[in-house]
């Protein structure tokens, strides 16, 4: 749940707005799961907790570590499925990339992920509870946020656009517009749709030069050509001289 939605959430139990806000910083911030610990509840609002809800978190269920010290984990989510998420160090940034999707349904011929096909879209708990995950696990600040990881960020929209919102609050992750990245393949109505309800970075799976190749490389391309994707990429950084696009290319 958002601020806002914690805050109807609490208001519906016959308690306080602040209460909501009160238990979003306990959640994300301190990360505290149990609503005993919760010290500013009274005991008969925790007592309704325990009767109506849970904070619930991915299990890490295999960690790979390597050298230069980045991490991919392995995260099972409560229905049995598995996601993968990476954090990635460096001199002046600590990176995580997350998870949209389990599966992809894209097919881009390069990638892993779409050789398992397409399951279903994750939550927007079950994205943010990487990050949940990541911060508890990292032994440095996370800085910056890419969705980069298994799955089409913008076929998911809803959903990663709540998630989005909720890393950038001020009480949860307090993550800054521009350390909040977004990869897509290039899905161009709902890159138009992010402009209009997101602040985020925006980063573009290109990997070709023109329509043949990457009518091949990746198929959503005969959808949404370059002759599309380029100008709605343009629009998407208009009036802000700060924001830029990030082009993948392998």
């Amino acid at each position: 749940l958002d601020r806002k939605a914690m805050e109807d959430f609490f208001q519906g139990l016959g308690a306080k707005a602040f209460h909501g806000r009160n238990v979003l910083k306990w959640i994300h911030k301190h990360g505290v799961t149990d609503f005993d610990a919760m010290t500013d509840l009274s005991k008969s609002l925790r007592a309704r907790l325990h009767a109506c809800a849970e904070v619930r978190v991915p299990e890490i269920v295999f960690d790979q570590p390597a050298r230069d010290g980045t991490h991919k984990w392995l995260l099972e989510l409560n229905c049995g499925n598995r996601i993968e998420t990476v954090v990635i160090p460096e001199d002046e940034r600590t990176t995580l990339c997350v998870s949209s999707q389990v599966g992809c349904a894209l097919d881009c011929s390069f990638c892993s992920t779409a050789q398992q096909g397409f399951n279903r879209n994750l939550s927007v708990a079950e994205i943010i509870g990487q990050l949940w995950v990541a911060v508890r696990e990292m032994d440095r600040p996370l800085t910056n946020v890419v969705l980069m990881g298994m799955g089409e960020p913008l076929a998911n929209f809803d959903a990663v656009v709540s998630a989005m919102s909720l890393m950038q609050d001020d009480l949860t992750y307090m993550l800054s517009k521009y350390r909040v990245t977004l990869s897509t393949s290039g899905i161009v109505p709902a890159i138009q749709r992010l402009r209009e309800l997101s602040d985020v970075s925006l980063a573009v799976s290109l990997h070709a030069p023109t329509n043949e190749l990457r009518d091949q490389l990746v198929p959503i391309n005969r959808k949404y050509p370059l002759e599309m994707l380029i100008p709605a990429c343009r629009e998407f950084i208009r009036g802000d001289k700060r924001r830029k696009i990030t082009w993948e290319y392998v």
